[in-house]
């Protein structure tokens, strides 16, 4: 005879209680996957947003300066600064197309850019779609270069913008620069004294302490959704510890006899402790598949839908599985052992 067979077919004759058994760990793995998918979610978008400003110095034209550009010598000495490194460079500058004032972008990292269609390379906003009639595949002529439109990004309400490759924004203002980010091993406030000092006609501001405390914030509320989601599944596992306590008592005459013809305490432990971890484990299936359900409704309603793979990370879907299933069977142990030490005379005789 087959314990775990017996196991099943424990679990089919106690349809109701084993459902209702399995929707409590469904409700808490659920809870889980959406509040802590969600919160990475928003996590990753919080990050991909501040991470143009996780710098320690922000060096731009200073406003006595009369230009929004630095040229080629300015920035070579920026770059040739001892105190600076990991320096990353961006040109901003405007340009009349078809007598409408537009503005243009240079990115390094196209995550920045929210794209509605297409692909990164040129990318007009909405704006520019709607008031000059532009499409994928039409160009663009800017100060000798043409530009052929590779994408259409989401933003709408913004003045006629569009972004390109960092490299040709310098190669159409002649490697000037509207601002460079770059980290320090000082003190970013001393450096940015240094910086002013050695390089007339610059302004140096300090950001990136500010955005990696806003980065840290949304850490910490990661862990804090994990609590609280985690309470929904203490609850369910509760579930299992009443279901499976309940279910050896019920059961004692027939464990008595199984031990009778034979079968160890080993062998009836593990009978009860594979029931409690199959309810964990298809419990914590379903309910993964409905938090992913309930992730792509919430990602749609909030407009996160280009970060839905940062909301199911594989560490999320397994770690909640296993989590659940563990547990689970951690629920059985005392009912298991509780059952194993029947004692096989007293077993048989209870009613």
């Amino acid at each position: 005879m087959d314990l775990y067979k017996l196991s099943f077919n424990n679990i089919r004759r106690k349809k109701l209680r084993s459902a209702l058994t399995m929707l409590g760990i469904i409700i808490g793995v659920a809870t889980i996957v959406v509040l802590l998918g969600v919160t990475a979610g928003a996590t990753s978008a919080v990050k991909d947003e501040t991470n143009q400003y996780m710098y320690d110095v922000i060096i731009s034209p200073a406003s006595t300066s009369g230009s929004y550009l630095m040229d080629a010598e300015m920035v070579s000495k920026v770059e040739n600064l001892p105190v600076l490194h990991s320096l990353r460079e961006e040109t901003i500058f405007s340009d009349n197309i078809a007598g409408n004032r537009v503005n243009f972008q240079g990115i390094n990292d196209w995550k920045q850019v929210k794209l509605k269609n297409g692909t990164p390379g040129v990318v007009i906003n909405q704006a520019v779609a709607d008031k000059l009639g532009y499409s994928i595949g039409n160009k663009i002529k800017i100060k000798n270069q043409e530009l052929t439109i590779t994408g259409i990004s989401k933003e709408e309400e913004q003045p006629l913008y569009i972004y390109i490759n960092q490299d040709i924004a310098k190669q159409i203002t002649d490697n000037k620069v509207s601002v460079i980010y770059a980290s320090t091993n000082k003190d970013p406030k001393i450096a940015a004294d240094e910086i002013k000092n050695q390089i007339d006609g610059i302004s140096v501001e300090t950001k990136s302490e500010k955005v990696a405390e806003v980065q840290e914030m949304t850490d910490q509320a990661l862990l804090f959704m994990g609590f609280i989601a985690s309470i929904a599944l203490l609850v369910g596992i509760i579930s299992v510890i009443n279901t499976m306590l309940i279910s050896v008592m019920e059961r004692t005459r027939e464990l008595g006899i199984l031990k009778a013809i034979g079968f160890t305490n080993r062998e009836i432990k593990g009978s009860i402790l594979f029931e409690s971890g199959f309810l964990g484990l298809s419990g914590g299936v379903i309910g993964v598949i409905l938090g992913i359900a309930g992730i792509i409704v919430v990602a749609n309603m909030l407009k996160f839908t280009e970060y839905i793979p940062e909301m199911m990370p594989l560490w999320l879907i397994s770690g909640v599985i296993a989590g659940a299933t563990l547990l689970s069977v951690l629920a059985g142990l005392y009912p298991a052992m509780r059952a194993s030490k029947l004692n096989v005379v007293e077993a048989l005789r209870n009613e």
